[in-house]
């Protein structure tokens, strides 16, 4: 049974890839991944705007003691390496993560408007990131802010990192866009090759002995399913972009259903985390029994 599958201009041995989590952010993991079969891995993204906004507030701090004393600066030249780390430690990873592994590594990279941080990209691609997946992790929540200039945001993103790279790219998007066929026959328009579908947002809780929001890292259960599939039927041969489903694929029935709705490739994460890479290994021999029991080529 041929499983292979073409994905953001790669030839995967099969469509279930490890998405984004702690077993893809280091060397250990990619390789364990690797020996389970992964045709290629999302690594974890680098929050780029969130690098730019700490390197300018650093740099105000700079700029306040020149104008003040000129020996507060021998306390200050630190802060400026300081502000490339978080970058560079990312770039590091991409670097011995596709040293370590001999399958295609997908850089993420998380954004939400247009900004000097896409230079990051065209880092990430001379780190060796084979592709990009866009986070736009972006939550709508200004009144004055309507549904076009959303969309047009977003597509303002993709289309400065697609200019910054000549390696695929990705989104990854919410299902929350007043009209999604709409805004993603735009991203394949600015140059986008695939749509992962869909985020799924931070839920924080409210403590109420302590009277504060706290942090709920929850990982996925196949529930989630539904909305992705459902989506993807909608999506297939209606816009140019290949999709993958991401968010509820723990098995591989949830990988099959995905498949048959219309996605080119399915991300799975939480599962690995709950049961270990060999889940990988079952959810591909799954998805193969499954196939050849109905005569599929």
């Amino acid at each position: 049974m041929d499983l292979t599958t073409p994905y953001l201009g790669l030839s995967l041995a099969h469509p279930v890839v490890p998405g984004a989590s702690p077993l893809t952010a280091t060397a250990d993991g990619a390789r364990r991944l690797e020996d389970a079969g992964a045709p290629a891995l999302v690594l974890p993204s680098l929050f780029a705007e969130e690098i730019e906004a700490e390197r300018a507030a650093r740099e105000e701090v700079i700029e306040a003691a020149e104008n003040s004393f000129a020996e507060a600066l021998t306390y200050f030249p630190r802060l400026v390496t300081e502000a490339d780390a978080g970058a560079e430690a990312y770039l590091k990873r991409v670097r011995t993560i596709k040293e370590a592994v001999g399958i295609p590594v997908i850089a993420s990279l998380n954004g939400s408007a247009p900004g000097d941080w896409t230079a990051y990209a065209r880092q990430i691609q001379e780190a060796g990131a084979d592709a990009l997946e866009l986070n736009v992790f972006f939550l709508a929540t200004d009144p004055a802010e309507g549904p076009a200039q959303v969309d047009d945001r977003v597509v303002q993103v993709v289309a400065s990192v697609v200019r910054a790279v000549s390696i695929p790219v990705a989104v990854k998007l919410s299902p929350f866009f007043s009209s999604l066929p709409h805004l993603l026959d735009r991203l394949a328009a600015a140059g986008a090759k695939a749509a992962v579908m869909f985020n799924r947002f931070y839920q924080p809780d409210v403590d109420l002995d302590r009277l504060e929001v706290v942090p709920r890292l929850r990982l996925s259960d196949p529930g989630e399913l539904g909305l992705r599939i459902r989506w993807t039927a909608l999506l297939w041969e209606r816009v140019p972009l290949e999709i993958a489903v991401t968010g509820g694929v723990h098995t591989a029935d949830d990988a099959a259903k995905a498949i048959l709705c219309g996605a080119t490739a399915v991300q799975t994460a939480s599962a690995l985390l709950r049961h270990g890479p060999a889940r990988l290994t079952e959810m591909v021999e799954g998805l193969r029994t499954w196939m050849e029991a109905r005569g599929y080529a």
